[in-house]
């Protein structure tokens, strides 16, 4: 079978499926010894569901699993009918997840060592060609025992997984997709985050980087802080640095010191952090400390 099969490309790598039915998020983080996991393995639809296809992928699985969830079939029977005419089920691995967090997942009994999954509340954890099954238990034990937004507890479970071993043959590229009905950029569609680390040494790092950035990009932070004194300091000593403005002479946020810190905000697309008002929002100032 794995000679008829030759021309695929073998997908190993580890992976979590995952809903909130509370938040009606659901989506894939995933990471994988593999260039551009994040074109193959995450699929989702929001108030529907997700899939994760890999070991020797089947794409197919994606868009065929969420129709099918649509029109009102449990995961197990998704898959159930996923594989039941795939001459290569002996060799996929995939998982399926319901938007009300129903999951259910397979592994073929050809797939190479380890190689499994495990199923937990409102999330599935699978991988094959891993170190041991640790990658997969710490996978889901730690995604239940997080807290906050779905996409920062899949990524926080694989980062678990990666170091209770990982992917044995090493780490090249990751990638979170999470979709929630109305929470794409402007409204306009569904797609809250979609992020991909294609070819790097440490993608989880660098995904959960981007990540930190498009949060900052996504959304406003609730945390303002009047610009005076010591912040006000800090801002005019950066933006001087970024010769955004001519000296730090400025005792007070006047006009100059206002129309520059605009600039770097606009200029770094922090549309929605900017405010008319002498506020500032942490984070902004945060990733104005760093340039």
């Amino acid at each position: 079978m794995r000679n008829a099969l030759a021309k695929e490309k073998l997908v190993a790598t580890f992976s979590i499926v995952a809903a909130d039915p509370e938040t009606g998020e659901v989506g894939v983080a995933v990471q994988s010894k593999f260039l551009a996991v994040g074109s193959v393995v995450p699929w989702a639809k929001a108030n529907v569901g997700a899939v994760a296809t890999q070991s020797w992928a089947n794409t197919a699985y994606g868009p065929q699993g969420l129709e099918m969830l649509e029109k009102g079939l449990s995961a197990e029977e998704v898959i159930d009918k996923l594989i039941a005419d795939d001459p290569g089920r002996s060799l996929r691995q995939v998982a399926v997840i319901s938007s009300s967090g129903e999951a259910s997942a397979f592994t073929g009994h050809e797939c190479y060592d380890w190689a499994g999954h495990k199923i937990g509340k409102h999330h599935s954890c699978q991988g094959n060609i891993l170190v041991s099954e640790k990658t997969v238990s710490e996978m889901s034990k730690t995604f239940e025992e997080s807290e906050g937004p779905l996409a920062e507890r899949m990524l926080k479970a694989i980062a678990a997984a990666q170091h209770a071993g990982g992917d044995s043959r090493g780490k090249q590229s990751a990638a979170v997709y999470v979709v929630q009905e109305g929470a794409g950029y402007g409204g306009y569609n569904d797609v809250k985050v979609d992020l991909r680390v294609d070819d790097h040494p440490e993608p989880i790092e660098e995904l959960q980087r981007l990540y930190e950035l498009h949060k900052m990009y996504a959304a406003p932070s609730e945390e303002k802080l009047a610009i005076e004194e010591d912040v006000l300091a800090t801002v005019v000593e950066q933006l001087v640095k970024i010769d955004l403005l001519a000296s730090v002479g400025h005792d007070n946020y006047d006009a100059e010191v206002k129309e520059a810190l605009k600039t770097f905000v606009l200029r770094e697309n922090f549309d929605d952090h900017w405010s008319e008002e002498a506020l500032i929002d942490e984070s902004v100032l945060e990733y104005l400390k760093k340039q």
